[in-house]
């Protein structure tokens, strides 16, 4: 494995940053490892190398990339969220299940956190001699170093399973001989992932990035407790979840060639005992932390809490707004925003380019489907045996057939959700969805220029007609993080984890563990309060309590997938709960973009997709597997 193995020490790396004005660049000359490790600058200039792994997921259209940095991945157009129009991007061959171990996307991001891996591992080796640095601020860096070494230990097993752990430098003469190294069990992972970051906690990590005086300088992107801590809830969610927990039968008969077993067998009660650990580590997590430093955004427009622009500010990520948000937890700084604001702002023939994009990550029918009404009821229940007609819920109010006749206002702040002649599909939804979601006849975002709408039928301004290769091929462009002003001005941070994603996991693994706890409710109504839409058993225009835990579950996995759509969570979160056979090997739909007019507002089959068990997984490298003997390759590859 001595690909993976790149020592780092001539660090030729020019750094993307990952925090402003700390992680702006690694050294250019070919030091020897003791000379980097001689000064503070040269000290902290590796360990900004160390955080150049962190995942920029603003890129995922470019995944045939050859650079190993910022660790973007296929996640939003390789499930059921979105489509991307145009071909190039990889995310197909996970769609029509062609992917192989020998894809240069497959060893690219092996080999980018490995990468990472090393160049921890390497600061944590050398850093204790650097001479100018005190103690204080010693322990603090290899804490970092630690954690972040935890964290890309978890991005690997997320997409490949279970992989061989490291602990030591491993040098670049190494005979390959003594690099067979064998795949680690999944619990040997998770423990290593968990005991890591907890002894980062424990031995320097400052407690919160505010309390180190002036954020903007060296705070904000920086790992601190509160980062650790929600990775360990991270990593026993996963840890607990069927995928991992013996449950998925494609993966239980796996071991390595010496027999060993890579997935546990466990009895219900092991089970249970899982989640509850990861419940009381989110219930920990709360308590200490919210509100000291975290909270559920909220914004308020005459003292009244406006559910939609606080959704919009939750994951908007402005860095020079950074000490306004209450939410973020983890995320990147520097990040190709760009690319993510021209994929997501529509085409808009004839208007200038600061509202001129491509609009090519085109949101899914399903997708669109999954978003609640106003009164806090799912439109859509499911769907026919043709996979394209919906079961609708009468008592939600939605229909498909007509147009509205006027504007249909937001009630708090009397902005447009959808402008007059507008499908009654999009009538009356909840404000998350005109936050996440761009419809046909939509006004787009803050125009300063007069009113430009977008019109995805066939002939429209952002149709398949004038777009050529700029269009969406569902007839909807997702909206979410999509820029508020002229596209490519606003700086953005990636957004990688959030207090709500807390909030669902303490939901999910309380319901799996104790599902009469009442913080149940408590937390899943927080969530749906601040959306906008009526609670379950409180409140105005209450909703029946979901009945028993499977109903429940019902309930939290379909908030999950509204509150944290796009946001790079549906395609693991399918896979942990190994429900992607059900709800990935299937049909995606959209509406009729060859039509104008009425016909444009019909269901229309986008794509077959298939979902073999072998996706659970990424293929291990095929380049690895064949110099790492000891390695053995996931089921199906």
């Amino acid at each position: 494995m001595k690909k993976i193995y790149i020592v780092l020490g001539m660090l030729s790396l020019i750094l993307s940053t990952s925090c402003k004005k700390y992680l702006d660049q690694v050294p250019t000359d070919r030091l020897s490892m003791e000379k980097i490790f001689e000064t503070r600058e040269s000290t902290r200039q590796y360990l900004a190398s160390v955080y150049t792994y962190i995942p920029d997921e603003y890129n995922q259209r470019q995944l045939q990339e050859g650079e190993i940095f910022k660790t973007y991945g296929p996640w939003t157009a390789a499930s059921d969220e979105a489509e991307y129009t145009w071909t190039f991007v990889l995310s197909h061959l996970w769609n029509n299940n062609t992917i192989t171990a020998t894809e240069g996307f497959i060893g690219r991001r092996w080999k980018s956190w490995y990468t990472g891996i090393h160049t921890a591992t390497e600061f944590i080796t050398y850093a204790p001699s650097c001479p100018e640095l005190s103690e204080t601020t010693k322990n603090q860096w290899i804490a970092e170093a630690r954690a972040l070494r935890a964290i890309y230990y978890f991005y690997l097993v997320r997409a490949y399973g279970p992989v061989p752990v490291i602990g030591d430098v491993i040098s670049q003469d190494t005979p390959l001989g003594e690099l067979q190294i064998p795949r680690s069990t999944s619990d040997e992972c998770f423990d290593y992932i968990i005991s890591e970051l907890r002894r980062a906690v424990n031995e320097g990590l400052v407690e919160h990035v505010s309390q180190e005086g002036n954020p903007s300088s060296e705070g904000y992107g920086r790992i601190d407790r509160t980062v650790a801590r929600a990775f360990i809830i991270e990593a026993m969610m996963f840890r607990a979840s069927p995928l991992f927990n013996g449950g998925n039968q494609q993966f239980a008969g796996l071991t390595n060639q010496d027999g060993k077993k890579l997935f546990p067998t466990l009895s219900d009660a092991e089970k249970k005992a899982r989640w509850k650990a990861a419940a009381d580590e989110a219930a920990s997590f709360i308590a200490d932390y919210v509100p000291r430093f975290y909270d559920l955004q909220r914004e308020y427009t005459n003292g009244v809490l406006d559910p939609y622009l606080s959704c919009r500010a939750a994951t908007r990520g402005a860095y020079t707004k950074l000490s306004s948000y209450t939410e973020l937890i983890f995320y990147r700084i520097g990040t190709s925003s760009g690319t993510m604001q021209y994929d997501r702002t529509p085409n808009h023939k004839g208007v200038n380019n600061d509202y001129k994009g491509g609009g090519a990550l085109g949101a899914t029918q399903e997708m669109v489907d999954a978003y609640f009404m106003a009164n806090g009821q799912l439109p859509v229940t499911g769907y026919e045996a043709d996979g394209k007609t919906p079961v609708i819920n009468a008592a939600s109010g939605y229909s498909e057939t007509g147009r509205i006749s006027s504007e249909y206002k937001d009630p708090v702040s009397g902005r447009v959700f959808a402008p007059s002649n507008s499908s009654r599909m999009y009538y009356n939804r909840e404000p998350r969805f005109y936050a996440d979601i761009t419809f046909s006849g939509q006004k787009w975002l803050y125009d300063k220029d007069g009113a430009i709408f977008t019109d995805m039928t066939y002939s429209g301004n952002a149709g398949k007609l004038q777009g050529v290769n700029d269009f969406s091929k569902t007839g909807y462009v997702v909206r979410k993080s999509a820029p508020e002003g002229p596209r490519g001005t606003e700086d953005r941070v990636c957004i990688l984890l959030r207090l709500a994603q807390v909030y669902l996991n303490y939901v999910e693994a309380l319901n799996e563990s104790d599902p009469s706890n009442p913080d149940i409710l408590k937390y899943l109504n927080l969530i749906r309060e601040r959306a906008g839409i009526p609670k379950y058993g409180t409140g105005a225009n209450a909703l029946p309590v979901p009945a028993g835990a499977q109903e429940m579950a019902k309930a939290i996995m379909a908030e999950r997938r509204v509150e944290l759509a796009f946001e790079n969570t549906r395609f693991f979160d399918v896979r942990r709960w190994g429900t992607a056979e059900q709800n990935q090997n299937k049909a995606i739909y959209g509406m009729n973009i060859e039509a104008d007019g009425d016909n444009f507002y019909k269901r229309t089959k986008v794509e077959d997709r298939v979902f073999d068990k072998r996706q659970y997984f990424f293929p291990i490298p095929q380049s690895e597997i064949d110099i790492d003997k000891a390695l053995v390759q996931n089921p199906g590859y």
